[in-house]
């Protein structure tokens, strides 16, 4: 096989197999849950932090990780986020306690950040002019775990133990590691930036932590609660402007934002997760509020997966050959109209017709955009800043998707309350008559607001994305001048 093409393949492969670990622990855990409270005691506080550990240590830590990969080398880096993601997962395993537990579910999603940013940016590096294709790949080969591993993770489990789910994350790290290793070429560069900014990385850390904290938990436990979080989180970020301004080589160099497209792709990614991420998580759930299984709700997101698998990597060649405006606009626009069709659904009856259309038109949609979306994030940038590029493409949906979240149920919550419902949740399977009616209320406002995002993210693409190829791409420019102007 020639050279290029091996290191190529090798690096999908390693790239795919670690981001589907990071990935099936987001899915998979929510399924153990149960099984872990019964074995740790951990209540419904001990399960949430479960949760909100990965979850919070991921966004906190994705500039980080891209970061010290620009620093150290890419693909060092990856292999390093690996070997973590493996370590917390076997102290998860074989946790005692409920402290251990979430310590190890917190240093995994660190690793996972890690290994997730770099991920990326080594298909960008090595894949260069095929950026697009490699990513859609790469998602392709990431949506056959979604498909299978929430399943499996629900019959291990179910016959064995919820401590095998993170066992199984050694072996196969090690499976990634020797990839990596197998698929480094003769000329890849090593490093990058001569320089890691470990107190921008830091500042970054604890403020996207506290924001991120403040977002997720200000609806549970109330402003008083979170207020002390919100302050340092926001103190955090101000003294990183600051920082930035002053420092010659910042995490994120400001004129990184000025290259032609990636504030636009980033803006775009922003949107469009936001509408992303109310959708994945109130669907399920709504789809159980009208009397679903848990299986049944969980197989509603199988099309999707198997929809990234058939065309992520036709729409990702399309967007490096055409330019990503067309297929980013019209699979937004598409996911609007499937946010739609959820306002016809109120019975379990129309969840099999009108819902399983949303599903189906949802899943054309979101092959159309996802790679393109990210290729034109990480396209634009220097192959020396590529590692965070990525970083802040991956914290830019990752906070897309916290905010709308977080507003999104807030809005939910005082619709039903609104409409006589009562109760801690909108979407009680147990409820009936006015407050059944208040939840499916809720639920289409929900709906709507995807929707709003959705047609939202589609005319940005429209008005700021590039509509042909990019002639000119910067990875051959010096990562000097993209730093800021040196201390005053």
């Amino acid at each position: 096989m020639e050279p290029g093409r091996r290191v190529r393949l090798l690096t999908l492969l390693a790239t795919a197999l670690g981001s589907s670990l990071a990935f099936l622990d987001t899915t998979v855990v929510v399924v153990a849950l149960p099984r872990m409270e019964e074995d740790l005691g951990l209540g419904l506080s001990g399960q949430q932090w479960v949760y909100l550990a990965y979850a919070l240590s991921l966004s906190a830590f994705y500039l980080v990780g891209g970061a010290v990969g620009d620093r150290v080398g890419l693909r060092r880096t990856f292999v390093l986020g690996v070997v973590l993601f493996a370590a917390a997962s076997l102290l998860t395993a074989l946790a005692p306690g409920e402290g251990v537990l979430v310590a190890g579910r917190a240093l995994q999603g660190v690793g996972g950040a890690v290994l997730t940013t770099t991920s990326l940016a080594l298909l960008r590096v090595t894949w260069a002019g095929e950026a697009g294709r490699a990513i859609g790949l790469w998602t392709a080969l990431t949506s056959i775990a979604t498909i299978g591993g929430p399943a499996l993770g629900g019959l291990i489990v179910q016959t064995v133990s919820w401590r095998l789910v993170f066992l199984i994350n050694v072996p196969l790290a090690v499976v990634t590691i020797a990839l990596a290793a197998a698929g480094r070429g003769a000329d890849e560069r090593s490093r990058g930036r001569s320089t890691l900014d470990l107190v921008g990385s830091s500042l970054v850390a604890v403020g996207l932590a506290g924001v991120s904290y403040t977002l997720v938990e200000v609806r549970e436990r109330g402003l008083a609660h979170v207020l002390p979080m919100l302050a340092v989180g926001l103190l955090a970020l101000a003294l990183l402007v600051a920082w930035t301004r002053r420092v010659a080589d910042p995490i994120v160099p400001p004129a990184l934002l000025r290259v032609p497209g990636l504030a636009a792709a980033n803006l775009v990614t922003l949107v469009m997760y936001a509408a992303l991420g109310a959708h994945v998580l109130f669907l399920p759930v709504y789809l159980q509020f009208l009397g679903l299984g848990p299986v049944l709700a969980g197989l509603a997101f199988a099309p999707p997966s198997i929809a990234l698998i058939l065309l992520a990597p036709r729409l990702g060649r399309y967007a490096d050959r055409n330019g990503p405006r067309l297929p980013i606009a019209a699979g937004a626009a598409t996911i609007g109209v499937a946010a739609l069709l959820l306002l016809q659904v109120a019975t379990r009856a129309q969840a099999w017709t009108w819902g399983l259309a949303s599903i189906v038109v949802f899943s054309l949609g979101l092959s159309a955009v996802v790679a393109p979306v990210t290729a034109a994030a990480l396209s634009s940038a220097p192959e020396a800043l590529a590692g965070v590029a990525t970083g802040l493409n991956q914290t830019v949906a990752r906070v897309g998707g916290i905010l709308s979240v977080a507003a999104i149920g807030a809005l939910a919550g005082a619709l039903f309350a609104r409409r006589g419902g009562a109760g801690d949740t909108p979407f009680d399977p147990r409820a009936s008559g006015v407050a059944r009616d208040a939840g499916v209320s809720a639920f289409h406002a929900v709906a709507l607001s995807v929707a709003a995002l959705a047609f939202a993210a589609a005319l940005l693409a429209t008005a700021c994305l590039r509509g042909s190829r990019q002639r000119n791409t910067p990875s051959s420019r010096s990562s000097v001048s993209l730093r800021s102007s040196p201390p005053a």
